[in-house]
């Protein structure tokens, strides 16, 4: 069983811990850590999306974050990021090759395999810089169905009028576009 920190109204763990399930049955806060991989194209940014698995227990089969899970009690998000970089799409990245870019808050509540699935969650989000190679990428079966490359800005267009394909969280793709615009 996976336990993750319970944090406060500011994203900070509060020593109390709660298991994962018990987090999404009952809305207690916690916090994951997002990675974005991109690269640019003809002046155009693409990110990487992995295609959540058909057993995931939230949007399975719909295309999200590069990289992403919940941060575990006692850990840090930079430790976490990296760790799911790893075992989600095999890149085995140092500390140095991920930037913070800033934290978000999502929260909403959805009915997933005929059960209530409450989320709650402080987003740490980060870049990683380095290149990456789809082909040569590791996936992790039980996680990640396929990756793909999107473009950025037509990717933000589409789910504002659609979430079919796409579970992204809107607000780290607005983080990911500003943070762009300022280098």
């Amino acid at each position: 069983m996976e336990f993750l920190d319970v944090v406060d109204e500011s994203g900070n763990p509060t020593g109390e811990t709660v298991s994962r399930s018990d987090a999404h049955r009952k809305g207690i806060a916690h916090r994951t850590s997002h990675v974005w991989i991109i690269r640019r194209i003809n002046e155009r940014v693409q990110i990487l999306l992995q295609k959540r698995s058909m057993q995931k227990e939230s949007f399975p089969g719909k295309y999200d974050t590069s990289s992403a899970g919940h941060i575990p009690a006692g850990f840090e998000p930079v430790g976490s990021a990296l760790r799911e970089l790893e075992e989600e799409l095999g890149i085995r990245a140092e500390r140095e090759q991920l930037e913070s870019i800033g934290t978000i808050r999502v929260n909403y509540q959805r009915q997933f395999h005929g059960s209530l699935y409450i989320d709650n969650e402080y987003v740490n989000v980060f870049v990683y810089h380095g290149k990456v190679d789809p082909e040569g990428l590791s996936l992790q079966a039980s996680e990640v169905d396929d990756v793909q490359w999107f473009d950025l800005d037509e990717t933000i267009r589409e789910i504002q009028f659609s979430r079919e394909r796409f579970c992204v969280p809107y607000d780290s793709l607005v983080l990911l576009k500003r943070y762009l615009s300022e280098r």
